[in-house]
């Protein structure tokens, strides 16, 4: 891909710019089911995290021990109608949570700052429905981060990792080619989403979904153990096809200086 002056930055939500650990949806998941007999673990909620909450839920059908437990409670496999039962059930439970966990990860504040100073405009994406990313954008604006525009995952044909989002993004801030966008995230459908666009792609490890821990969890591991853990998000980021991948936002200016600099 070839260097071009980079006008928008678009970032998800939970995992990248919130919700540090990536903690609001897979609560709301491990709720929904369990009011239909059916527990999940923590790690199988955040398997396909990044995708739209309707199609994370048929995915999560698909683990055979999940679908194993729902026909054993229920006396018969699982259908499409009970992925839309839960995804009602899901959906009150994502408005509740996703209100407790709204702290910015670090370095989100002066890290937006720096790019506006740079002149470039700042969108979002998220794989919650409008009516769950509503009152986030107004919390997170009350704190200082208001992105010039937002699109969620019930407002375009399909979510991530179909581009629509990152297109409906470029077409109401009037950015173009795609080359002189990035897309910011913490999961591989965010990866795969900024791929299909044709744009530049930055992986985060230590705040997503993949580390999957609180700032304060993260921060009483000793450095080997960190070291592993973002290893292997970074592995797994890369593997999906990231440009770049970064512990954190702090380093994103970085990435940008070199984008603008250099030839792929």
């Amino acid at each position: 891909m070839k260097a071009s002056k980079i006008q928008l930055v678009i970032f998800d939500w939970a995992g990248t710019t919130i919700d540090h650990g990536c903690f609001a949806p897979i609560s709301a998941f491990i709720k929904a089911f369990q009011t239909c007999g059916v527990e999940l673990t923590p790690q199988q909620a955040r398997g396909p995290m990044g995708l739209h909450k309707q199609d994370h839920i048929r995915n999560l059908f698909q683990i055979p021990e999940i679908a194993a437990q729902w026909e054993k409670v229920h006396q018969k496999p699982w259908a499409e109608k009970d992925v839309e039962h839960i995804y009602e059930t899901f959906m009150p439970l994502q408005v509740t949570e996703a209100l407790n966990y709204t702290e910015f990860v670090p370095g989100l504040c002066e890290t937006i700052s720096l790019l506006r100073e740079r002149g470039m405009k700042i969108g979002s994406t998220t794989g919650y429905p409008r009516i769950v990313a509503e009152p986030i954008l107004e919390i997170a604006s009350s704190h200082g981060y208001t992105p010039d525009f937002s699109m969620c995952a019930d407002e375009v044909p399909a979510g991530r990792p179909a581009p629509w989002m990152i297109y409906r993004n470029m077409e109401a801030l009037n950015v173009f080619p795609p080359t002189s966008v990035i897309k910011v995230g913490d999961t591989i459908p965010d990866i795969e989403a900024g791929l299909n666009a044709g744009t530049w792609t930055v992986g985060l490890t230590q705040t997503g979904s993949e580390v999957g821990l609180t700032l304060s969890e993260f921060e009483a591991l000793n450095c080997e153990q960190q070291q592993e853990r973002l290893h292997a998000a970074e592995t797994k980021l890369k593997n999906a096809g990231a440009h770049f991948v970064i512990p954190t936002l702090n380093t994103l200016p970085e990435i940008i200086d070199q984008i603008e600099s250099r030839e792929y």
